[in-house]
C-alpha cells in the first residue's frame, strides 16, 4: 500500500468530524533528529526523570471502582514514593490521596495493595493513627513527648488527585496544571468507552530487565508485529494503523482487528484468524458469506445488535471504536488499549534504582453485563475461570525477572525481546534510534520527555 509520508499514515475513517473520537489528527512533524541511547541506561539521566518529570506529571493511580465504599484504599509505588488512594465518601469525586509514610518516624503507613480502614490508618510501628480525611487523630503516649515537639506531628500530607471515566490520577506537583488540560483529547476517548462501567478482571505486575522508555517504544508502534507476531497478521493490521499525535506528549495508534495485514500473503479468503473473529461474536464461519474485508463490518453489526440489547449505551461508538484497538499513550508512562468490551490499561513502572528494569503492570477491565448470552471476548486473553463480575477484586500476580508474565503469547514474546532490546542499546556502535513514520509515537513522546528534561516544562 502507498504510505503518505505528508499525513502520518492512514485515516481508518476518513469521513469521521473534528469531533468523532476516531477522527484523525492533523499530523504533527517532530522532526528527524536522533537521540542519544544513553538515556536508555543511564543513572544521571535516570535522576533528570525523576526530579523534572516524575515529581511533576500527573500519573495514573489506580481505578476507582477498586475501592467503591467508604474506608477503601489502595496504594501506588512510583519509584521511591508511595501514595495512599482512599474513599473518603459516597460520591464519585469523594476520593484522596496523600504521600504513604507515617509522619513520627516515615515508616510506610500502609503496605497492602488493598484494604478497607475503619476509623483511621495505624501505623504497624508505633500505633500512631490518622483518619482517612488525614488529619492525626492518635499519638501513642502522646504525654512522654514534650509539648513543642508534640506541637510539629502533621497531619497526612496530600497530593493532587483527579479523576477521569473512572482512572484516578495523581501528581505531586505543587501547581499542577487542569488534569483535562494535561490529557486534551484523550479524556473524551476514554469516557466515550464507558471505562468508568469496567472493573479489574486482572492483575499483573512482572519485572522486565529493560528500561521502562524500551518498554514504551516497543508498545507505541505496530512496526515490529509482522517479525516479532506474526500470529497477528491474519487479524490485524499494522502498516494500516492510523497514527494521532496530540499535546503535551499524548497519542494514539487505532489498529484494525478483523482484516488482515496488508503484508498477509492471503488476502481473498476469510482465514482461520478471521473465523475465530467471528466466532467470538457469535457468528458461525461456515455460514458467513463475505470475504474478507466484510468481516470488520459483520463483527460491529453485532456489537451494535448487543448494544440494544444489553443497554450498554455504545450507540455512540463509530464503527472503528466498535472493532478496532484504541491504543493511547498517556504521557508519560501508559498504553491503554480501549475497546467497548474492556480494556487494557498498561503501565510501565520505572525501577528506584536500576535504570534497566522496570515493571509491566498491566490491569485488564472488563464491562459486565449479568446475561449469559454475552460474554467476554476470548482475544482479551483471560485464563479460564475468571470471575468477571467485578464483585471481588483480584489480588496482583507477581512475574519476577525473566518469568513470563503469562498474559497470552503475544505479551510473553514482548518480554523475552526487550531485554535483549536493551543490551544492545549499550552497544558502542549503536548511535541512536532511527525512526519511521510508523514509530512516529516514539518520536513524539521523546520529544515531549525532552522537553522535561531540559527544563522546557
Amino acid at each position: 500500500m502507498d504510505y503518505n509520508l505528508d499525513q502520518g499514515g492512514p485515516a481508518l475513517n476518513p469521513e469521521a468530524p473534528d469531533s468523532a473520537a476516531d477522527h484523525k489528527a492533523a499530523y504533527v512533524d517532530n522532526g528527524t533528529d536522533t537521540k542519544d541511547p544513553s538515556r536508555y541506561y543511564s543513572a544521571a539521566y535516570k535522576a533528570r526523570e525523576w526530579e523534572r518529570l516524575w515529581s511533576r506529571v500527573w500519573t495514573i493511580a489506580g481505578v476507582a471502582s477498586d475501592i467503591p465504599e467508604t474506608g477503601d484504599f489502595l496504594t501506588y509505588d512510583l519509584l521511591h514514593e508511595s501514595f495512599i488512594i482512599v474513599r473518603t465518601g459516597p460520591g464519585a469525586a469523594d476520593i484522596a490521596a496523600y504521600y504513604n509514610v507515617c509522619g513520627h518516624r516515615g515508616n510506610r503507613l500502609v503496605q497492602a495493595d488493598f484494604g478497607r480502614v475503619s476509623g483511621a490508618f495505624t501505623c504497624p510501628f508505633h500505633s500512631w493513627q490518622w483518619t482517612i480525611d488525614g488529619a492525626l487523630a492518635h499519638v501513642t503516649d502522646a504525654e512522654t513527648f514534650r509539648p513543642e515537639v508534640l506541637a510539629q506531628a502533621p497531619d497526612l500530607v496530600p497530593v493532587s488527585l483527579g479523576i477521569v471515566a473512572g482512572v484516578i490520577f495523581i501528581t505531586m506537583d505543587e501547581n499542577p496544571r487542569p488534569l483535562r488540560d494535561f490529557l486534551g483529547p484523550v479524556a473524551d476517548h476514554m469516557e466515550s468507552f464507558h471505562v468508568d462501567k469496567m472493573n479489574v478482571v486482572r492483575h499483573v505486575r512482572s519485572e522486565w530487565a529493560a528500561n521502562w522508555k524500551t518498554g514504551i517504544d516497543a508498545f507505541y508502534e505496530t512496526y515490529h508485529l509482522g517479525s516479532v507476531h506474526p500470529q497477528t497478521q491474519p487479524i490485524m493490521g499494522d502498516i494500516n494503523c492510523q497514527f494521532d499525535c496530540y499535546p503535551n506528549g499524548m497519542s494514539r495508534m487505532i489498529v484494525p482487528i478483523g482484516q488482515p495485514s496488508p503484508h498477509f500473503p492471503d488476502q481473498e479468503t476469510v482465514n482461520e484468524g478471521l473465523q475465530y473473529m467471528l466466532n467470538s461474536v457469535g457468528l458461525e464461519p461456515e455460514a458467513f458469506k463475505g470475504g474478507p474485508r466484510d468481516v470488520r463490518p459483520a463483527l460491529a453489526s453485532v456489537k451494535r445488535d448487543w448494544s440494544r440489547q444489553f443497554g450498554l449505551e455504545w450507540e455512540g461508538l463509530s464503527d472503528v471504536q466498535l472493532t478496532d484497538s484504541f491504543a493511547t499513550g498517556i504521557f508519560p508512562n501508559v498504553q491503554f488499549g480501549m475497546h467497548p468490551e474492556g480494556a487494557f490499561l498498561m503501565r510501565f513502572m520505572p525501577h528506584p534504582d536500576d535504570p534497566q528494569r522496570f515493571w509491566y503492570d498491566t490491569m485488564t477491565l472488563v464491562r459486565h453485563v449479568d446475561n449469559p448470552l454475552f460474554k467476554v471476548p476470548d482475544w482479551m486473553g483471560l485464563p479460564e475461570g475468571t470471575d468477571c463480575s467485578g464483585r471481588e477484586r483480584p489480588d496482583i500476580e507477581r512475574k519476577a525477572t525473566g518469568e513470563p508474565p503469562e498474559l497470552g503469547l503475544v505479551l510473553d514474546q514482548d518480554s523475552e525481546l526487550l531485554p535483549v532490546v536493551q543490551k544492545g542499546l549499550r552497544s558502542k556502535a549503536f548511535k541512536g534510534p532511527l525512526w519511521s513514520e510508523q514509530e512516529q509515537r516514539l518520536r513524539h513522546f521523546h520529544n515531549e520527555l525532552d522537553r522535561y528534561i531540559e527544563g522546557e516544562k
